[in-house]
């Protein structure tokens, strides 16, 4: 994913993918890739995680670029909190940790309000505008250090966002979230790229960024990076001697199809292939049920009429629905249509995309379960009145 996306990826890029589905992995490789980490001897080994790799492979014009950049990683996944006090609170612990992994720079910046500002934030100390622009302040201290822009890494930012509104407290974090990105993101000439991740696409004006590039399900770069291809399951099924798993496999676990591409759920193979290892007739499990599930997908359903009731049926049965897509979303928005759902459905990964076409300027997708896994947790319903039973 690193070569590609060093040719191919924009000044700030989003990409959506559904939980458990390899995103914070990704950031993880990126950041090892890219970030100086202050000495030779930790970017040497740095260095050795790649040894063996096809990267490595890539050419002098990219590998110039391994272990160039200073590197900032934040997850937002701490924010999923009952109030907004809690949830701020988690945010500056996250970005407390984060200045706290920095602090070797500390005593080399050279102006002493700059320096006692680092630290406040290093300590939590900090004040609501030391926090509301917290990003684009640590991106320029280290763009002083060490001479060259930062990378930004975001993982999970929907998750605050999604927690807020159902708890009530919205407005806030959407204030604090949009602060945080546009003042870091937009016109910040200490940002060298970022790349955003999260489960949904929530609208850029939502968030302060007009200027996303957006990678989702439906785009056709990067596909392959992430879960794993069929080629990539088919050679660990015989490094582990299961090749005769294969067909249980694909059928629990395949099915989702990102842009063009292929893939399995990698978060389930990995957790089956274990099962296999010890024993060869461990039978399919559905280990996504054990992952945090959508509220927003929950209250659809349980809000949903007959006829959404009727189509969930029908996918259950093996057949497929066609929908509208629109890939962006506000949370304000959720309840104007019941579309909605299947949007969310698809984005969420209960839903794969079976085909699309263009309708004018509306995208239109066949929907439907992408294997047994989702199925086996799936949508269930009491057959007698259509109450919902079990949702996901």
């Amino acid at each position: 994913m690193s070569k590609n996306f060093w040719k191919k990826g924009g000044k700030v890029n989003l990409f959506t993918r559904p939980r458990r589905f390899g995103k914070s992995l990704n950031l993880s490789m990126l950041r090892y890739f890219f970030e100086n980490a202050g000495t030779e001897e930790k970017n040497a080994d740095r260095r050795r995680l790649f040894c063996g790799l096809q990267i490595m492979k890539a050419g002098d014009a990219f590998l110039s670029q391994m272990n160039r950049y200073p590197v900032i990683q934040l997850s937002l996944k701490s924010a999923k909190q009952p109030d907004w006090e809690l949830a701020y609170g988690a945010l500056k612990a996250a970005l407390e940790e984060e200045y706290q992994r920095h602090m070797e720079i500390l005593p080399e910046i050279p102006i002493e309000a700059d320096r006692l500002r680092f630290q406040r934030l290093a300590e939590r100390r900090g004040t609501d505008q030391d926090y509301y622009t917290a990003l684009f302040f640590l991106s320029r201290m280290l763009h002083r250090h060490y001479g060259q822009p930062a990378v930004i890494l975001i993982d999970e930012y929907d998750v605050p966002l999604e927690n807020a509104y159902f708890a009530g407290f919205y407005p806030e974090m959407t204030a604090f979230i949009r602060s945080l990105f546009e003042s870091a993101l937009k016109s910040n000439p200490s940002l060298h790229f970022a790349v955003i991740t999260g489960c949904l696409r929530i609208t850029k004006e939502s968030i302060g960024l007009i200027n996303l590039k957006v990678n989702s399900i439906l785009s056709e770069n990067y596909g392959e990076y992430f879960g794993f291809t069929p080629a990539e399951v088919e050679r660990m099924a015989a490094d582990y001697e299961r090749s005769a798993a294969l067909p249980v496999i694909r059928d629990w676990y395949d099915g989702y199809l990102f842009g063009n591409k292929e893939v399995y759920n990698p978060w389930s193979v990995l957790n089956h292939m274990d099962a296999l290892a010890a024993n060869p007739q461990a039978l399919p499990a559905p280990y996504r049920s054990n992952t945090s599930s959508n509220q927003i997908v929950r209250e659809l359903i349980e809000q949903a009429d007959l006829n959404v009731r009727e189509k969930i049926e029908l996918l259950i049965t093996g057949s497929t629905i066609e929908k509208p897509v629109h890939e962006e979303i506000t949370y304000e928005d959720i309840h104007e249509s019941q579309d909605n759902l299947w949007n969310f459905l698809l984005f969420t990964g209960y839903l794969k995309q079976v085909s699309r076409r263009l309708d004018w300027d509306t995208q239109y997708c066949s929907l439907a379960i992408p294997n047994k896994e989702v199925l086996a947790y799936g949508i269930c319903f009491y057959k007698k009145d259509c109450e919902v039973k079990q949702l996901f």
